[in-house]
């Protein structure tokens, strides 16, 4: 038998955290984020990183968060380059871990391809991105690099987010470089974990809600005391850790490109797009169990079906 493995996965705001540390506590459980941003040093408050400390723990250092460890969290400087191969990798490791010392992995997280990397076992396309012809895509706009996409790779074009300038140059890279869409060359292997995927759904007009309160509650944060020392830092917010929703906003907001209301009009519409994006995404697997709301209950006893082999679902 594999190995069991607990997904929790929703869109952003959606309550994956708070519904992640509850049944790490209630199963002896650690956590594994799948957040494409949370994984980055310096960036704390717009992305919605779990407050935690790390603390070093049977010799190894580990963040923990409300005294559960978690792994792949601010590890990386925003100057550094993270790529969904080295996350499949970092978790890989993690599992083996958790496991090794008696305790249930979770992975938790919304970013999608993150998730799948570990779940379908996912190969990725082999090769270095090529420095010149890299160079010559960053001189042109996100509209002009679709269009190119679309030309030489258009089955890429109905998956990847078009609003990403970096995964739409990485995509081209692939095409270009292999004469293969990128879709044909990230194959599924044989998978290594016994997956429960517990997705959380809210109707669209709660959801906004809650990422509209989320958004102003990160200002009061401090998030603009966050991007004021990036800037100070010398940062370029065209960095894949620091070109998504958020930072870029805050900065033309600091720069006086953008009064105050109209910087949160645009984080707020924006962010409401990518969260539909990503319950597309995930609709696309029917392997996924739905709670609504964050149900505690209903996903512990998603949880302690999945242990006891029992169905998901009556028959």
């Amino acid at each position: 038998m594999l190995p069991k493995l607990i997904v929790i996965l929703g869109p952003t705001a959606s309550g994956k955290t708070d519904l992640a540390l509850k049944i790490a506590n209630e199963f002896n459980g650690e956590i594994i984020s799948a957040d494409s941003r949370q994984v980055y040093k310096k960036i704390g408050v717009g992305s919605a990183k779990p407050a935690g400390n790390w603390k070093t723990i049977d010799g190894k250092k580990r963040y923990l968060v409300e005294g559960v460890p978690h792994y792949a969290v601010d590890l990386v400087d925003p100057g550094q380059t993270f790529t969904v191969a080295e996350f499949q990798k970092l978790a890989f490791e993690s599992i083996e871990d958790i496991k090794r010392r008696g305790k249930v992995p979770l992975l938790v997280g919304g970013t999608g391809l993150y998730i799948w990397s570990v779940v379908d076992n996912l190969k990725f396309p082999a090769g270095e991105p090529m420095k010149k012809l890299r160079d010559s895509f960053e001189t042109k706009t996100l509209e002009e690099l679709v269009v190119l996409l679309d030309k030489v790779d258009p089955d890429a074009v109905s998956y990847i987010d078009k609003k990403n300038k970096r995964r739409v140059i990485r995509a081209l890279e692939v095409a270009i470089s292999s004469g293969q869409s990128s879709s044909s060359l990230r194959v599924r292997q044989e998978p290594l974990f016994d997956c429960l995927q517990i997705g959380i759904r809210w109707p669209l007009d709660e959801l906004y809600a809650r990422i509209d309160t989320r958004i102003e509650e990160q200002w009061q944060a401090g998030w603009q005391d966050e991007v004021e020392k990036l800037i100070r830092q010398k940062y370029s917010f065209d960095l894949p850790s620091l070109s998504g929703i958020g930072y870029r906003e805050v900065e033309k907001y600091l720069n006086g490109e953008m009064t105050l209301p109209e910087m949160f009009l645009i984080l707020k519409r924006e962010t409401h797009r990518y969260a539909k994006r990503q319950m597309t995404w995930f609709k696309r697997d029917s392997r996924i169990s739905w709670i609504e709301k964050n149900d505690v209950s209903a996903a512990r006893d998603l949880v302690g079906k999945f242990f006891n082999d029992l169905p998901l679902t009556p028959p």
